[in-house]
Order: structure tokens, then sequence, then C-alpha cells
């Protein structure tokens, strides 16, 4: 199986951040078997990022997105999946209830606010990834034969959905396509 990766964000392209997230799943995607044939990095411009999604569902079956999905102006990741799948954006309740409890949880109630209720707009149809240690979901939308990953940004959050959903999720879908890592234990990835 191939694998595209798509990172989003202005900050990886002007310098101010490394993309230490495409390295990662990287590695990851190989331990499984997946041949990651190319990657490619957009600013946070609808535009672009829906051009971007639409371009690599159609050369590959597997994209997997990192970025976008925060609470401010410009994280229009969500969207431009949206647009490039053809879905629309719905709110998921249990989502914001989840950011709810964990701004709670961390002692910033105050903070669920409609810019965290942006998180929880998901396209319709998608499978949520919760984030357990963060307030952006994450989602798999399967779309013309092709299934899309997408993930936030922060790279402990990432992590942490790849390895507790994303991967296990692609084992279990394609089982007779991917090595399972049983050498290393396969309790961890």
């Amino acid at each position: 199986m191939e694998a595209e990766l798509l990172s989003v964000g202005t900050e990886l392209l002007i310098g101010q951040v490394v993309d230490t997230n495409a390295a990662y799943l990287g590695q990851k995607l190989a331990a499984i078997g997946i041949d990651v044939t190319l990657k490619t990095t957009v600013g946070d411009d609808l535009g672009r990022v829906s051009w971007a999604m639409s371009e690599a569902l159609e050369r590959c079956p597997l994209v997997v997105s990192t970025g976008g999905l925060g609470s401010t102006h410009d994280d229009l990741t969500a969207e431009a999946v949206a647009h490039a799948t053809g879905r629309e954006l719905q709110f998921h309740s249990p989502s914001f209830e989840r950011i709810r409890a964990f701004l709670e949880r961390i002692g910033r109630p105050h903070l669920a606010t409609d810019q965290q209720r942006k998180q929880a707009m998901i396209p319709r149809g998608a499978t949520v990834i919760d984030n357990p240690i963060g307030t952006a979901p994450g989602f798999i939308v399967e779309s013309s034969g092709s299934t899309l990953c997408v993930l936030p940004g922060i790279p402990a959050e990432m992590r942490a959905m790849t390895e507790r959903t994303v991967l296990p999720w692609l084992c279990q879908r394609h089982p007779d396509g991917l090595r399972h890592c049983w050498r290393t234990g396969c309790a961890r990835w």
C-alpha cells in the first residue's frame, strides 16, 4: 500500500517550525509496510489545502494529513476536507463534550467557547479520532476509494492519536496488505 503525507501550516513553509510529524509518520507507516511516496507542505489557505487534498486523494489510496485542526481563524483543514470530498461539516456533540471535559480537567473551563466549538465540526460520515491529550479531534474520511486520516499538528497529540487509533485502524482494515510489528511486541508501535 502507498501513502502520501500532507502537512498543513504556513509556519512550516516559512521555517518557523520544523516538520517532525512527517518524519515520525514516515517511520511508523514504513514499519507496518506502507510506502510513503510523496510529502506535500501547504500553507494555511483554504483553496490550496483543499486542492492539495483533492490531488493527493486522486493519486494515492492513503493520505495522512497533519495540522490545521486548531481553534484559530487560520485552522482550515476540516473545511478543506469537506470541500475536497464533497461533504458538509456537521457539529459532533460528543467531541465538543470531550473538549469541554478536557478544559475543565486542566482548570480552563472558560475556554470552551465558539472557537472550541469549531474543533467539533467534522465532515459528514467521518470516523472521529479522539484526542487523549488535547482538544482537537482528528478524523478518518473514506472518499472515492481512498482514505484520508486527518490529525492535529501538535506533535504529542498527533503521535498519541497515531499510536492509539490510526495504526491499529490501518492494520485492522488491511490485515493482509500490511506488516505487523509482532517482533516488537505489538503492544506499542
